[in-house]
């Protein structure tokens, strides 16, 4: 008996809850260290990174209006998912990155690890980050961190899924939406974390991955209008700098390249505080 053929796989990319091809058709292949064929990758264009805004800005706000308790629910749901399925992703990082099954393994237990640490962050930090401040006068004045709204993110580049968490799992903890540039070289196992997150309850457009080219996507998402911040974690190989300029004709706030540390100050990175006054009662 003849042995099968394989089937390679064609990864599309992930936009409003749906995983669409690139409205451009094109894609560009996915190899092993040592030169072999991995699957297909979709090489989204200026036209899907727009889409995936327009998809982000609608779910955002539901998003943030969930209470901060059912999005550690649904947070750690992907956890719960993504233990379910990390024989896969294992597979997945040993063919793109070439390592062995142990390092493989570790990355994914970290990338585990990390979502869990997250999610039980998001009825923890509003207490932490708010403020009851002292004033003078018979008022309360109470300051409250709330989301920046998008933030378009740069994925490291060196890594196929730790890299990806430690940037998307805290942008969502106080209620952001994110659209999300995967690494270039080991897209494969971000397509794989999209379709873990759209069957753990993360309502679609919170999440939109897009594969490609971070030189050619990122500065359509620096200069877009309707995208409120911009993570430049894996923008170090490329002109990051202008990136900058672009977002700063529209106030974004901008994370520049750099070591991504699990911490809560990556939340408040893209948090806005409200404070607001409210008198006491003078009976």
């Amino acid at each position: 008996m003849s042995a099968r053929l394989t089937v390679p796989k064609t990864y599309k990319l992930a936009i409003g809850g749906a995983f669409p091809r690139s409205e451009s058709g094109r894609t560009y292949e996915v190899r092993s260290p040592k030169g072999a064929f991995l699957a297909n990758a979709a090489q989204a264009s200026r036209k899907d990174a727009r889409d995936a805004v327009k998809a982000a800005r609608a779910a955002q706000s539901g998003w943030a209006k969930a209470t901060a308790y059912n999005r550690g629910q649904v947070l750690y749901r992907v956890a719960e998912v993504l233990e379910g399925r990390r024989a896969q992703f294992v597979d997945e990082i040993v063919a793109q990155q070439g390592v062995s099954a142990a390092v493989a393994g570790a990355q994914v237990d970290e990338a585990i690890d990390l979502w869990v640490w997250y999610a039980g962050w998001c009825d923890k930090y509003a207490q932490v980050a708010g403020n009851l401040n002292p004033v003078s006068g018979a008022y309360f004045n109470i300051s409250a961190p709330e989301p920046t709204g998008v933030v378009a993110i740069v994925a490291p580049q060196d890594s196929a899924l730790l890299g990806l968490v430690s940037v998307v799992a805290p942008a969502l903890v106080a209620g952001n939406a994110v659209v999300v540039i995967a690494s270039e070289r080991f897209p494969l196992s971000a397509i794989s974390l999209a379709e873990v997150l759209a069957t753990s309850d993360v309502p679609g457009g919170v999440v939109n991955v897009l594969t490609g080219s971070p030189a050619e996507l990122a500065p359509w998402l620096a200069a877009h209008a309707d995208v409120n911040a911009l993570d430049l974690a894996g923008a170090g190989d490329i002109d990051w700098v202008d990136l900058q300029i672009s977002a700063a004709d529209t106030l974004k706030r901008v994370l520049a390249p750099g070591e991504v540390v699990a911490s809560p100050q990556r939340i408040a990175a893209f948090t806005e505080v409200k404070t607001v006054w409210h008198p006491k009662s003078m009976v």
